[in-house]
């Protein structure tokens, strides 16, 4: 069945916030006559990470897969080197490493969570690994604490794909700040957004200067406006990561709202948890789980199904109710790009989850009724199951 997206009752999955300066400030960056990257509202964003985050330089890109693909770059990776990366995760986390000619190593999730099992990368370094890639799927940390060490012991780098995790933390720190690089996204979909864009966190200093010089393709470009270098020149490899100008000022709008947006966000995450938690108590379905030590920024909401056909059966049930709601990532290792490249080891826990877990609908304007509505839907499905009695 098809959705109805244009009825006056369709409830989208996601729908972009606008906090309001947004076109505001646009027109300010019109007005400046600059609209190509690195201009005013570039600086104010970078800056905003920098003195608010701690990171060593801040650099927006086009996208979060910018500046994973930045990142590899940086890193200088070669063909044959080993990246360690979960399956369970979107395509960009592995592309950035395959387009260096990288061998993709893929690590299964934890049991509990779709985040990667540190104890699984721990058996999988190998003399040629170089990188490894946690993902804070849902805004949830990984066990830093863990890999970080597994690093250490090992000397790799790492690359957290922060993508989804702005302003979630680990033991108080906050995500992206951690590795020796990250990458944030703020695609229309994640918590702020500028349209389509990113930043990579360079976190470790020595590699500030080069990041910089790639992130101006190639060129000493933004040491040489900044009066430190006496020609403009190519003196590296590199290519065209800035966003516009427009994109900037979008962002630095929302990033004036942060805060009220993630008190939003935290509020309609907590009421899908306390209503949904009976169901999970009844064995009906699976909720992620925070651990302890991480502070998560309320991104996405996800539910767990029994099985794949279940899973199948409440999609269908949401959309007949005009409700859209999604499945997420389908494992990498499984995908028809990489299947005949994978070593052949099972990943059981990324392929639950691929055939198991839903995302509810989960964004600044959805409204209590709107909410209502959703929960009031899950709630039917499993009661049709006869598996709760139903709510109505």
């Amino acid at each position: 069945m098809n959705i109805a997206a244009d009825s006056p009752d369709f409830i989208p999955f996601n729908r972009p916030h606008l906090v309001g300066p947004e076109l505001k400030y646009i027109q300010e960056a019109v007005l400046l006559g600059k609209l190509s990257g690195n201009g005013q509202f570039t600086q104010r964003c970078q800056q905003y990470f920098e003195e608010h985050y701690g990171i060593a330089k801040a650099l927006l890109t086009t996208s979060g897969t910018a500046a994973l693909e930045m990142a590899a770059l940086l890193l200088d990776i070669q063909p044959g080197d080993e990246v360690i990366v979960p399956s369970y995760t979107f395509t960009s986390t592995a592309n950035a490493f395959v387009l260096r000619g990288a061998r993709i190593v893929f690590a299964d999730s934890t049991a509990t969570h779709p985040n990667l099992d540190v104890a699984a990368v721990a058996r999988l370094i190998t003399p040629r690994t170089r990188v490894l890639v946690p993902v804070h799927y849902a805004g949830t940390s990984c066990d830093m604490e863990a890999l970080l060490a597994l690093a250490k012991q090992h000397s790799l780098w790492v690359v957290e794909d922060a993508a989804q995790a702005v302003e979630s933390r680990y033991q108080n720190r906050r995500l992206g700040t951690m590795g020796h690089l990250a990458a944030f996204s703020f695609h229309e979909t994640k918590n702020i957004s500028s349209g389509e864009g990113g930043l990579l966190a360079v976190n470790d200093p020595q590699l500030a200067t080069r990041a910089e010089i790639i992130w101006e393709k190639g060129t000493n470009r933004a040491a040489f406006f900044r009066g430190e270098a006496a020609r403009y020149e190519w003196v590296d490899v590199g290519s065209s990561f800035l966003p516009s100008e427009l994109n900037a000022a979008f962002l630095w709008a929302q990033l004036g709202a942060l805060g009220a947006i993630q008190q939003r966000r935290k509020q309609l995450w907590q009421r899908y948890q306390q209503a949904l938690e009976p169901l999970a108590a009844a064995g009906c379905l699976e909720l992620l789980k925070h651990p302890a030590e991480s502070t998560p920024n309320w991104h996405l909401f996800a539910l767990i199904c029994r099985t794949e056909s279940e899973r199948d059966k409440l999609l269908a049930h949401m959309r007949a109710q005009h409700i859209l709601a999604v499945f997420h990532y389908l494992p990498l290792h499984a995908s028809p790009y990489f299947a005949p490249r994978h070593d052949g080891r099972p990943l059981p826990h990324a392929e639950r989850f691929g055939r198991c877990l839903v995302r509810l609908p989960l964004f600044h304007d959805l409204s209590s009724d709107q909410q209502d509505r959703v929960i009031g839907a899950v709630r039917k499905f499993y009661a049709t199951l006869g598996l709760v009695k139903s709510s109505s």
